[in-house]
C-alpha cells in the first residue's frame, strides 16, 4: 500500500491543487469571469440580516372557493331546470333547499369520487366536500381533506410568488423555505431595509381595473378608498380586467409630467378586454385598483387598443419600482401575516465569525502541537495533512456555492478532530505493528491496511448521520451536515492518499533506519 504509480499521484495532486484554487477564491475578487466567481457564502447568523415567518390567511380563499362553487351550482341547476330555493353561502358552508324529487340524483353526484357536475363545471368530489340533508335543505361544506389540499395548494402558489418578488430585488442568497402546511420561513442575509421586503410581502397585489359607478350600474358598486387619501369613489362591483393579464410592468419617468409612473403591457386576451373597455366608456373615470385601494381614476380620453396603459399616482421612483415588481410577479392566492419576524445586526455576526475563528485556530493549533509532540516528524505530516484538509474541504464548499453559518463551522471544527483521529489510529496501529515486524516499510503497510477498517467504520457511521441530518434538518442543521459529511469525505482521502503518499517517501528513506512514533 505504500506503493504509488505516477497516475494514483497526478489523481492526488490534481485534486489538492484543483479545490485549493477554488479555496483562493473567497480570499480575492473576482468579477470579470462569472465562471469562475464563485465564494463561500456567509449565512444569516454571521453577516447579519432579517428572518420572517409568513402565515398564509388561507380563509379568503376558501370563502373565494365557495362563492365560486355557488355560481357553478346556480347554473347547474339553471341548466337542468331544478328548482330551488335559499341558496346562499354562510359560514364556509352552502346551504340550499331541493325539490324532494331531485334529493336522490344530487346525492349520486357525491357517491363517484370521479364524478362531475358536467364537463364544464369543477368537479364536486366526494373527499374534497361534505354534504348533510336534512328533509330538503342542502349543506356542503369543504372536508378536512379539501381543506388540507386548499391549504397546500395556497402555500406552493404563495411560496412561488414569494420567491419571484424577492428574488427580482435582488437579495443576495435568500432561504425560502416551507414551514408545515400553512407557513413559509424567509431570511435574507445582509439585507439593510427590511420594512421595504415587508411592504412587499404584505401585499397581495390582487390588481383589478373596475368603471366608477354612476347612479343606475346593475352590476351594483361599492365605496372604496384611495391609496394615500381619505377620498372615496363609488365603483362598480364588475371587474372588466385583472392582472391575471398583466405580461409586463416597468416604472418610467415622464419628463413631459415630471413624474414617476408604471408603464404596464397586456397580454393578447388582455389587449382586447382593455380596447372593448376602453372604447365602451370614452368619457369615464377607470379605477385601477390594488389590493381593494384606488391607485388612480384617470378618464378614459380615447380608446386604447395598444394593449399598454400606464399608471400614475403619487409615485417615488422607489414606490413606482416596488408597485411594478408586485405586478409582474403576480398575486398572492392569499394574504400573508407576519407572525415572528428577527433582525441580526452586521456587529453581531462579525463577533459571531471573529468567535468561530478563534475558536477553530485554538482547537487547530492544539491539535497540531499535540501532534508534533506525540508523533514527532510523522506529527508534522499528519499536520500537513489536516492544513490540506481544510483547504480541500474549504474549495468543495466554495464550488457548491454553501452558505456557512455557525453550525457550519462547528462541523469544521468537528471535522478537524476527526481528521486527526484517523492519523492517531493508524500510527498508534503502525506502533504496534513495528513491536512485531523486523520491516519498517511492512509495518508501515501492515499499520495503515489493518487501520482501514476501524476508520471505514467509524466516518462511514458518522456520515449516515450527516445524510440524515441534511434530508430531515433544514437551515442550520443542514449548514451543519454539509460541512461535516463533505468534511468525512476530505478526511479519508487525506489520510488514506495524501498523508500515506508522505509517509511513503520518510519510510523509503529511512527504511533501514530506526523509526521513532
Amino acid at each position: 500500500m505504500l506503493y504509488f504509480s505516477k497516475l494514483k499521484l497526478f489523481f492526488i495532486y490534481f485534486i489538492i491543487i484543483f479545490f485549493s484554487l477554488f479555496s483562493f477564491l473567497n480570499f480575492i475578487n473576482v468579477k470579470d469571469y462569472s465562471f469562475v466567481n464563485k465564494k463561500v457564502n456567509l449565512g444569516l447568523d454571521l453577516q447579519g440580516g432579517s428572518y420572517l415567518l409568513l402565515e398564509v390567511d388561507s380563509t379568503p380563499i376558501i370563502n373565494q372557493n365557495l362563492q365560486q362553487k355557488v355560481l357553478n351550482l346556480k347554473k347547474y341547476f339553471k341548466s337542468k331546470k331544478i328548482k330551488y330555493e335559499n341558496l346562499k353561502l354562510i359560514n364556509n358552508a352552502i346551504i340550499f333547499n331541493l325539490p324532494s324529487n331531485y334529493i336522490p340524483s344530487f346525492e349520486k353526484l357525491f357517491q363517484n369520487k370521479d364524478n362531475t357536475i358536467n364537463l364544464y363545471y369543477p368537479k364536486y368530489r366526494s373527499y374534497e366536500m361534505n354534504y348533510i340533508i336534512t328533509g330538503n335543505t342542502v349543506n356542503l361544506e369543504y372536508s378536512k381533506y379539501g381543506l388540507v389540499e386548499m391549504k397546500l395548494s395556497s402555500l406552493d402558489q404563495s411560496l412561488e410568488i414569494v420567491r419571484r418578488r424577492i428574488d427580482e430585488l435582488g437579495t443576495n442568497d435568500p432561504t425560502i423555505l416551507k414551514r408545515g402546511n400553512d407557513r413559509i420561513l424567509i431570511e435574507l442575509p445582509g439585507l439593510e431595509d427590511p420594512n421595504r421586503i415587508k411592504k412587499l410581502l404584505g401585499k397581495t397585489a390582487n390588481l383589478t381595473f373596475r368603471i366608477v359607478a354612476n347612479s343606475e350600474d346593475v352590476f351594483g358598486s361599492e365605496l372604496l378608498p384611495f391609496e394615500n387619501s381619505d377620498e372615496k369613489l363609488n365603483v362598480s362591483k364588475r371587474i372588466v380586467l385583472s392582472g391575471d393579464n398583466l405580461i409586463n410592468a416597468q416604472p418610467f419617468y415622464d419628463k413631459q409630467t415630471n413624474q414617476t409612473v408604471v408603464n404596464f403591457t397586456f397580454d393578447r386576451s388582455g389587449s382586447k378586454k382593455f380596447a372593448r373597455t376602453t372604447t365602451n366608456n370614452v368619457g369615464r373615470r377607470l379605477a385601477i385598483i390594488l389590493d381593494n385601494k384606488i391607485i388612480s381614476a384617470p378618464v378614459v380620453r380615447e380608446a386604447i387598443v395598444g394593449g399598454n396603459g400606464q399608471i400614475s399616482g403619487d409615485f417615488t421612483f422607489q414606490t413606482a419600482t416596488d408597485l411594478a415588481l408586485l405586478l409582474r410577479s403576480g398575486a398572492l392566492p392569499a394574504p400573508l401575516n407576519i407572525i415572528e419576524e428577527r433582525t441580526i445586526g452586521p456587529d453581531l455576526g462579525e463577533d459571531s465569525i471573529k468567535a468561530g475563528a478563534l475558536s477553530l485556530m485554538i482547537g487547530f493549533l492544539l491539535v497540531i502541537f499535540y501532534m508534533l509532540f506525540k508523533y514527532k516528524f510523522l506529527g508534522i505530516i499528519a499536520d500537513i495533512s489536516l492544513i490540506v484538509n481544510l483547504v480541500i474541504l474549504i474549495g468543495i464548499l466554495t464550488i457548491l456555492e454553501a452558505t456557512l453559518t455557525l453550525p457550519g463551522i462547528a462541523g469544521i471544527i468537528l471535522t478537524v478532530g476527526m481528521a486527526v483521529d484517523a492519523n492517531v489510529l493508524i500510527f498508534e496501529r503502525i506502533k504496534e505493528e513495528m513491536k512485531v515486524e523486523k520491516s519498517n516499510i511492512h509495518a508501515f503497510d501492515a499499520g495503515y491496511k489493518k487501520a482501514q477498517s476501524a476508520i471505514l467504520d467509524a466516518n462511514i457511521t458518522t456520515l449516515i448521520s450527516a445524510i440524515i441530518l441534511f434530508f430531515l434538518g433544514s437551515g442550520p442543521v443542514k449548514g451543519f451536515a454539509v460541512t461535516l459529511g463533505v468534511g468525512i469525505l476530505t478526511t479519508l482521502f487525506c489520510a488514506y492518499f495524501f498523508a500515506r503518499h508522505l509517509s511513503s517517501l520518510y519510510v523509503m528513506k529511512n527504511k533501514d533506519k530506526q523509526i521513532s512514533i
